[in-house]
């Protein structure tokens, strides 16, 4: 049978061409992610809310894993840097823990910048709902993957939770090796988890290992979708205020930022910083708020017509904001919540 070189040549580069397309490297692209706006994804219910006439965004970054095929095309678009798998997934740690340790630092951040609003807008946690409010769960301690932020402590060994201040007295009192028997709300679910206080990851003490705050007095939804990692707080607390506030903060403009809230107000350092500046300027924003711990790695970046704003607090990040023509309006009264609610 006489063979042909060419077809053979043919064969050979489809194949060549086919697999550098999806053989997996141990590589990944970073570059800019979607910039979405936060008002949208927040809902409230129990109080009243004010419309903005701008925009509140917040940045993201995008990761994929590369291909031969697709690296060329990362290594060609300056917007996009390539990493080595372990840079994102560091020994030990598969993509179904980083998932899930990004999805968890999310939930936190929700609830930290909902506490920080409405801390400053409506006499909280004076006024809260009954229970105790999970804010973080820490690792390597027994609550870690039974109990999860955002979850609602009603019950504790069947006496009823009233507040975060009752539920740490009754949990400082049990001794180590108790097993002590949660009732918890979840998504609208009612769970019963049992923990024993023991090893908390290396701290001396024996711990549960969570975090507590007051529940908040009405309801609030963040919707987050894909998004993981902590660095949404700033936004989210940002777009709350002004949900609940009849002033502007934006006063018509498109404000983007980025920032991982804390407690306290204070605004932590985040990833990729670069590229969210990036992500800020194709969603036309004309402000970018940033961790002020950021800012030198800026240094040199051209924003073009987007000014960079160095914010170090909620408080300063609300100034700023005020200087720039937005309103930060006034709390209105909150009834505290029924028995029932």
């Amino acid at each position: 049978m006489k063979r042909h070189p060419a077809l053979i040549v043919v064969v050979v580069l489809f194949v060549m061409a086919f697999l550098s397309g999806v053989i997996p490297l141990p590589y990944y692209s970073i570059g800019p992610g979607p910039a979405r706006e936060v008002t949208p994804l927040i809902s409230v219910t129990g109080h009243r809310v004010y419309p903005s006439s701008g925009k509140l965004v917040m940045t993201t970054v995008r990761f994929f894993q590369l291909t031969p095929l697709s690296a060329l095309g990362a290594w060609l678009d300056p917007n996009k840097t390539i990493v080595r798998e372990e840079v994102l997934y560091p020994p030990g740690q598969n993509r179904q823990q980083e998932q899930q340790r990004a999805v968890s630092e999310m939930d936190q951040s929700k609830i930290d910048a909902a506490f920080l609003a409405l801390h400053t807008l409506v006499g909280y946690p004076k006024t809260h709902g009954t229970g105790a409010l999970i804010e973080s769960v820490v690792a390597g301690c027994p609550a870690e993957g039974k109990l999860f932020s955002g979850d609602i402590i009603d019950q504790i060994n069947g006496a009823r939770i009233s507040s975060q201040a009752q539920a740490s007295k009754v949990l400082d009192q049990q001794r180590r090796g108790a097993e002590i028997d949660f009732k918890v709300t979840a998504a609208d679910q009612t769970q019963d988890v049992k923990l024993t206080r023991g090893v908390c990851g290396d701290l001396p003490d024996p711990r549960f290992g969570i975090s507590l705050i007051d529940p908040f007095p009405f309801d609030v939804q963040i919707s987050s979708g894909d998004i993981g990692g902590p660095s949404a707080g700033l936004m989210w607390a940002l777009g709350l205020y002004d949900e609940l506030t009849p002033g502007d903060l934006t006063d018509g403009a498109t404000i983007a930022g980025t920032g991982e809230i804390r407690l306290d107000g204070t605004i932590g350092p985040i990833g990729g910083i670069t590229d969210k500046v990036v992500a800020a300027e194709g969603a036309g924003a004309t402000v970018f708020l940033v961790p002020k711990d950021n800012m030198k790695e800026l240094a040199g970046v051209d924003t073009k017509a987007m000014r960079l704003i160095p914010v170090a607090t909620f408080g300063e990040a609300l100034t700023a904001l005020e200087k720039l023509g937005g309103t930060l309006g006034g709390a209105t009264p909150v009834p505290r919540p029924s028995p029932a609610a």
